[in-house]
């Protein structure tokens, strides 16, 4: 039998289990071959995508030239390269799949003439992807838990319930009568996650031009890096047991407790509730009648992203709606714990401080900090008046009691940080992000990302004075 650990602490409360269908995810009743794994097929599905966006591109300027309605045809154009886009990623799974996921977070920020079309391709892929056979699952279960896995269930649902980029989940029934969460990884998605990271390496310039506001290249890095961790699920299950402990009994946040871990599987408690990314479709249909639950999960989210290094050490980094869902007593629930930061420390000092700076517009401190501390490329040049210009409209959500995150707010702040013509890219080229803070970036873009779909407003301030060091000190001292 395959190395197992299992915890069979008592559930957390009276929905206890991880409800992995209601957070979003879509049933689905056609079948797929297991993940490709050589790079050759694999690759050619991705090959697919410059080609098709190159094709439609000359088509579109012939339909132009013969006097058809720009608008109209840009917009054709625009919703078939994004549905083929994330369809492509969607299929292949693995690491395309994954880099799809963590775009779909910064979808606020895709301008308006792009947004529906591009919105309703990205969000697709927080939701699910086509499943991997029964038969397919239980190998994989028979070599993780042993060929008499089926006795430590008491009943096994072969219907997954999701499906996620190097997984899927199905619901089940553990021997003690708990309703349970198992995430089962896909056969092949080690290598088809490298192959897919190398592949999409190559084309972050097409692809950052397929999704306009989106800086793909950090994003690619970042997920690159963290590749072998979260292919082992038991690093996935020694997290989420580090975060079910320190908030176990918090009045607002529940962390699903692990069941069992192996190396390919991971067995949670299961949870029932409203996904967030139902919450933000339903904010979109009904904005004045869903006010109140829109700015109750982001003031909960703030709460846990802002409190998680000091309580546990770590940092979540996979911020997407998929990861959060609202229980029926109003609290707030996070799954999916393969992506996280050792922040043993907490957040850095140096954070607070900068941001302590911009708060008071001392700039000429600011600019010395951030040279002292790596934020800029040596040699290069940039004066307090160009750090000014650039960092604040970003320092906007702690300049007040309450700050109201909108597409608009998003779209004006990614847009002048990505327009290559504007002097705010020159600043950009002239700063670099350290290694120690690419992930806490990557959480808080993910993070505001949804506060903007959430079109909430809460009071940021207070939570970055509250969980900051350096800031904290800051308004101590003041």
């Amino acid at each position: 039998m395959a190395d197992v650990t299992e915890r069979t602490a008592p559930c957390a409360g009276k929905n206890s289990g991880l409800s992995w269908q209601s957070r979003g995810c879509v049933r689905h009743d056609g079948v797929v071959s297991e993940i490709a794994r050589r790079g050759s097929s694999r690759n050619a599905k991705l090959a697919k995508i410059p080609l098709g966006i190159a094709g439609r591109a000359a088509v579109g300027f012939g339909r132009r030239l013969a006097g058809g309605d720009r608008t109209e045809i840009n917009a054709q154009l625009n919703q078939k390269a994004a549905e083929q886009l994330f369809t492509v990623l969607g299929e292949l799974k693995g690491g395309a799949m994954k880099f799809g996921q963590a775009l779909s977070v910064m979808e606020a920020a895709v301008p308006e003439e792009f947004g529906e079309h591009y919105r309703d391709a990205l969000t697709k892929l927080q939701a699910a992807a086509p499943p991997m056979p029964a038969a397919t699952v239980h190998r994989v279960l028979d070599q993780q838990l042993g060929t008499q896995w089926r006795q430590r269930f008491r009943s096994f649902d072969d219907t997954p319930a999701a499906s996620a980029s190097i997984g899927q989940v199905h619901k089940a029934v553990w021997s003690d009568g708990r309703t349970v969460a198992v995430k089962v990884q896909y056969p092949g998605a080690d290598d088809a996650l490298r192959a897919d990271l190398k592949t999409l390496s190559r084309m972050t310039g097409l692809i950052s031009s397929v999704i306009p506001g989106a800086d793909v290249k950090p994003i690619l890095a970042e997920i690159t890096e963290r590749t072998e961790e979260e292919l082992d699920y038991r690093n996935e299950a020694a997290n989420q047991r580090a975060f079910a402990k320190a908030y176990d009994g918090h009045p607002e946040i529940v962390i699903p407790k692990v069941v069992a871990s192996a190396p390919k599987v991971i067995v949670s408690e299961w949870l029932d509730g409203t996904p967030v990314s139902a919450i933000i479709k339903a904010g979109q249909a009904d904005p004045a009648g869903t006010r109140d639950l829109r700015n109750r999960v982001a003031l909960l989210m703030g709460r846990f992203h802002f409190s998680a290094p000091e309580a546990v050490g770590l940092l979540h980094a996979d911020p997407h709606p998929g990861n959060f869902m609202m229980l029926p007593d109003d609290k707030l629930a996070v799954i999916d714990f393969g992506a996280c930061a050792p922040l043993p420390n907490g957040f850095p000092e140096v954070l607070g401080q900068m941001l302590a700076m911009a708060v008071e517009e001392d700039y000429d401190g600011l600019t010395r900090l951030m040279k002292e501390n790596g934020w800029v490329i040596p040699g290069r040049t940039v004066t307090e008046q160009e750090i000014a210009d650039y960092l604040r409209p970003f320092s906007d959500p702690i300049r007040t009691d309450s700050f109201h995150f909108t597409r608009r707010w998003m779209q004006r702040v990614a847009g002048k940080a990505t327009d290559f013509s504007s002097a705010e890219m020159k600043t950009a080229r002239a700063l670099q992000l350290p290694a120690d803070y690419v992930m806490i970036f990557r959480v808080l873009g993910g993070s505001v990302g949804i506060l903007a779909q959430l079109d909430a407003e809460i009071p940021f301030m207070q939570l970055a004075y509250t969980w900051l060091p350096g800031l904290r000190e800051h308004r101590s001292a003041s």
